[in-house]
């Protein structure tokens, strides 16, 4: 196998996050590259009704257009109570016609959703599905999950998105309430991440033997 890094696109803008992937996948040589790379790509529009669907589009369409490995994701906040909602729609759960949807009105409209749920009936899971695929079309992809209940009120500063209402049953707090450094290691994209790594070694074989 030769020496010389590969590049990796990584179907984000977030310099910090492609560090720690370039990070994580240092014994592989790989260089990590972002979307800031290829100013040029079009948005890739997240048409899949599932995560994992979300998550292979965006990689396809990187990895086909940039002629390299891609990685992508897709994430957001499952309510038992609401069938799973806001699920895929996460984002943009608060969107109406000319308006774009903000963080603050997706946790109003969700605990207005839930105004007459209460205690373990708040059930709710943040999901994370991380696709790796080459231009071959050989794939992986990792899975995490993060089990908690909503809260009744936002609570705690840090974090974005439902952080503020997501409850964690082990510590008692908020996603919002947990430092960074905490949240990271307990959290849905940390345990996609792991489950991604552990495929990754056969995928890295298998795509450098088509090389």
């Amino acid at each position: 196998m030769s020496s010389t890094k590969s590049a990796v696109v990584l179907a984000s803008h977030n310099r910090g996050k492609a560090k720690e992937f370039a990070d994580l996948l240092g014994p592989f040589q790989v260089t990590m590259l972002t979307l800031a790379d290829f100013p040029h790509l079009p948005e890739v529009e997240e048409t899949g009704v599932t995560f994992e669907e979300n998550s292979r589009l965006k990689a396809r369409a990187i990895s086909l257009a940039t002629g390299k490995i891609a990685i992508a994701d897709d994430s957001g906040l499952c309510v038992d109570a609401l069938d799973g909602a806001p699920g895929v729609y996460s984002a943009r759960y608060s969107e109406e016609p000319g308006i774009a949807a903000t963080d603050p009105k997706n946790n109003a409209k969700l605990l207005l959703a839930l105004n007459t749920v209460t205690g373990e009936d708040r059930s709710a899971r943040f999901c994370c599905c991380i696709t790796a695929m080459a231009p071959s079309g050989a794939s992986i992809t990792g899975h995490g999950f993060w089990e908690g209940h909503i809260a009744d009120a936002p609570r705690g500063l840090h974090g974005f998105g439902y952080d503020p209402l997501f409850l964690d049953p082990e510590t008692g707090k908020t996603a919002a309430e947990l430092l960074p450094e905490e949240k990271n290691t307990r959290s849905h994209r940390h345990a996609a991440v792991a489950d991604l790594l552990e495929k990754w070694p056969e995928f890295w074989a298998r795509c450098r033997q088509q090389k």
